[in-house]
């Protein structure tokens, strides 16, 4: 056992986490709504410390992130539990699940895991991804803090529904971040999600405030967050409380867990990109076999400058600093 981070003790053993905006209060033997931190006699616990539940090298256009060591491989890990419990959720076996029924944990501790990924050539540094990573808070701290003492990359993929405290505490040690909005409509957030917008929205202002590389993905499901308005208020959002340049991943929905509403039109991805593009200069569209719209474009004068198709990725018209061949505009991306 472990004890957890942020949580106050209140009267007759009961906790209360400060972790994420559930804020749960537990009595003795109750597990929070992540199902990961639970109430032992009156000091909480979590249930994934030194856990995971999957640990490969993966693309880092997997997370994704294509303007972070665009081309590069990265050491890539998650557990299990949510703090959220989308109906559609691709990797709800790991998500939805409590630690203590999960029977396929992997034992790892941080100092394993950092010697691993330094000793794989290549290696950009690691991910916490999968699952949801700040349910794993702990264990994702120790590991970002000591990977960022031996120069290795830090990289979460997360749903944003983080307090402000734990997120301003590991956000020196976090060099790039995917945030999921999921929508810009706070009653797809109650019904789908079971989750608030306002905390991830406050989250990704306190990621770009803290200077940290920021990508966004937003899944596109049809009849539930397709609604052209609202999406261009999210875009509008974004380009003016975080800038223009923050990538903007538009991912095709397939059904999943327990949503059956069919895939995304591809037709819909091509009108969302182009209602995105009015706005930021780097939308993307996922899932998607196209290259047209994944592959990165100079801003100024539309010179390719990086061809993708899924996590296949040439390198066109871009010099090693991330400018341009054509006319030397700087393209906004991290290669060091």
């Amino acid at each position: 056992m472990h004890e957890a981070d942020f949580y106050i003790k209140l009267k007759n053993n009961i906790v209360k986490c400060e972790l994420c905006p559930w804020f749960c209060e537990l009595k003795p033997g109750q597990t929070g709504n992540c199902k990961v931190r639970k109430n032992e006699n009156g000091t909480l616990i979590t249930l994934v410390y030194n856990r995971v539940s999957a640990l490969a090298l993966d693309p880092i256009e997997k997370k994704p992130l294509y303007h972070f060591f665009p081309g590069s491989q990265i050491l890539s890990l998650g557990s299990v539990g949510c703090n959220l419990h989308c109906l559609f959720c691709q990797n709800h076996h790991i998500s939805q699940c409590s630690a203590e029924s999960f029977s396929h944990f992997r034992e790892i501790t941080t100092e394993q895991l950092v010697e691993t990924a330094t000793g794989i050539k290549g290696n950009t540094g690691i991910a916490f991804t999968y699952n949801e990573p700040f349910t794993f808070y702990e264990f994702m701290f120790e590991t970002a803090k000591q990977a960022h003492e031996k120069g290795l990359k830090n990289v979460v993929v997360s749903n944003g529904y983080i307090n402000p405290d734990p997120l301003k505490k590991i956000l020196p040690f976090i060099d790039a971040f995917n945030i999921d909005l999921k929508s810009f409509n706070p009653a797809f957030y109650k019904t789908q999600t079971k989750g608030e917008l306002a905390p991830v929205l406050e989250a990704l202002k306190r990621i770009v405030a803290g200077k940290v590389h920021l990508e966004i993905t937003h899944l596109v499901i049809p009849s539930l967050n397709d609604n052209r308005t609202e999406f261009e208020n999210m875009v509008n959002w974004i380009a003016s409380e975080l800038g223009n340049k923050i990538p903007l991943h538009l991912s095709r929905y397939f059904p999943q867990y327990k949503l059956t509403e069919p895939p995304t039109p591809s037709k819909t991805l091509d009108e969302f990109h182009e209602i995105a593009s009015k706005r930021l200069l780097y939308v993307y569209t996922g899932n998607v076999s196209e290259t047209g719209h994944s592959s990165t474009f100079c801003a100024k004068c539309g010179a390719l400058m990086i061809e993708r198709n899924r996590y296949n990725v040439r390198m066109r018209n871009i010099g090693e600093n991330g400018h341009c061949n054509k006319c030397d505009n700087q393209i906004d991306m991290i290669f060091s």
